[in-house]
């Protein structure tokens, strides 16, 4: 490596001042009221770092650095700013698999670096741990891209002896790294990184649709650890910091999503959901029952004389961009006098906090969004529940029918309230593939269209009821 050009005293202490904003950042980002505040001291301490980097690698105008920063920002700027919220979390997934990509190749390169020197064991761990953990975030998030672009089915992927070859790429990990790391050779770090894209995009084939957002943040927390390990192969300081920060957030979200799901993350990652075999035969005994559907004018005079409305916001929402309209829809509830709050699942939409940030975009105080528990104690005394294109999240076989390939998970206890209007574009299941139990309820009414579309009517009804 290069000669740094900084006093090591300085180094440190700019490093340790970015490490900071970044913690800083972190906990501000636990809170909307200061999330903004919290990216702006996050992106000071990355502006920090970075010319730290720059200075102390002698990466002049003409170096490296530059030149990928203007590529990458070229590419970035304009997808962040042209991006429908709908297609965000796959925005995710694949940032967040460039990130575990990039990571990889820099432990490629600095054990080309390194290699003709005979580096000691433990360097080349670092190293080796740097390329695998990189390549599994790469592989598995550019399938976690493809099932939420569409291009892959949502349901879950599986063959005979998918589990026994897993197991085979992973012991193979173990012995080609080893392997590598007694003598090291270019040949075993390519097998490594060729067998971590390949387990890495196995094991999340066999991932439900419903368990994507679960998928994401653990591929995130993979990426932190494979900048952690960079940052140790390079003897970064900043590096190990950020990447342990990362990878220790998105660990422990991960716990925390996938107790909102009730279900273990081994169940997750190596199970995944059923497949559609069982969710037919619960569809088809639920739809003996029909359905019951009903026009925009009747569905707005029951919200205009309600006392207590919850509004469930989902997937669907966010599809149609109608988040603006839905705020409109509540302005002019509670200008009647009704009583309106949103409920909000953990796991609704695609990604982690996907509703928050919609609703965040169309200025819904954050006081007004009610966690699962919280809206739970409020159905019971709630005149309408308003489904606004969520389904898994409020299926209620999840939390009553053992034989449901949802089962076990919370769910927002919707069937409490004394009417259910479910806005839905068809009778097409959700992400999961899971038919809905709650559509056939006898106090459920269903207001069929594009959400959009169906809640400016529904303005327009409240007001002219």
């Amino acid at each position: 490596m290069t000669a740094a050009t900084l006093p090591n005293n300085a180094l440190i202490g700019g490093y340790l001042a970015s490490a900071v904003c970044f913690i800083v950042a972190l906990k501000a980002l636990s809170s909307p009221r200061r999330a903004r505040w919290g990216n702006l001291i996050g992106v000071g301490g990355m502006v920090i770092a970075i010319a730290l980097t720059i200075v102390d690698q002698h990466a002049g105008p003409d170096g490296i650095i530059p030149i990928g920063m203007v590529v990458g920002a070229a590419i970035a700027v304009p997808t962040a700013r042209l991006i429908r919220m709908t297609a965000m979390p796959q925005l995710v997934a694949i940032f967040n698999g460039v990130g575990g990509g990039a990571a990889a190749l820099v432990s490629s390169v600095e054990f080309l670096h390194v290699q003709p020197a005979h580096p000691g064991g433990l360097h080349v761990l670092e190293m080796a741990f740097g390329v695998v953990i990189g390549g599994l975030s790469f592989g598995g998030s550019l399938v976690a891209f493809a099932k939420l672009q569409e291009l892959l089915t949502g349901r879950p992927i599986t063959f005979p002896g998918q589990r026994n070859l897993h197991a085979v790429a992973a012991v193979g990990i173990v012995g080609v790294g080893a392997w590598t790391v007694a003598s090291p050779h270019l040949a075993g770090l390519v097998i490594l990184a060729a067998l971590a894209l390949a387990l890495g995009a196995g094991f999340c084939l066999p991932v439900g649709g419903a368990d994507t957002p679960v998928l994401i943040s653990l591929l995130n927390s993979l990426t932190g650890l494979a900048v952690a390990a960079d940052g140790f192969a390079l003897d970064n300081l900043i590096l190990v910091v950020a990447g342990t920060l990362v990878g220790t957030s998105g660990a422990l979200l991960t716990k925390m999503m996938s107790d909102a799901m009730g279900r273990s993350l081994p169940n997750i990652v190596l199970g995944g959901l059923p497949s559609a075999g069982s969710t037919e035969v619960v569809g088809g005994a639920a739809a003996a029952g029909g359905v019951r559907s009903a026009d925009a004018t009747d569905v707005g005079t029951l919200l205009a004389y309600s006392s207590r409305v919850l509004i469930l916001p989902g997937y669907g929402l966010a599809v149609a961009q109608a988040q603006h309209t839905l705020v409109e829809l509540v302005a002019a509830l509670e200008a009647r006098g009704v009583e309106v709050s949103y409920a909000i699942h953990p796991v609704a939409g695609r990604m982690p906090g996907h509703m928050n940030v919609l609703l965040a975009e169309a200025n819904v105080p954050y006081e007004s969004l009610d966690d699962l528990e919280t809206a739970n104690a409020k159905f019971s005394s709630a005149d309408v529940a308003l489904v606004v294109g969520a389904n898994d999240v409020v299926n209620p076989a999840a939390r009553d029918d053992p034989g449901s390939p949802l089962y076990g998970m919370p769910i927002l206890n919707a069937d409490q309230a004394t009417h259910v209007v479910f806005m839905k574009r068809s009778m097409r299941p959700g992400f999961s593939g899971v038919d809905n139990l709650l559509l056939y309820d006898p106090r459920t009414v269903l207001l069929f269209g594009d959400a959009k579309d169906s809640l400016t009517k529904l303005v327009a009804a409240v007001k002219a009821a």
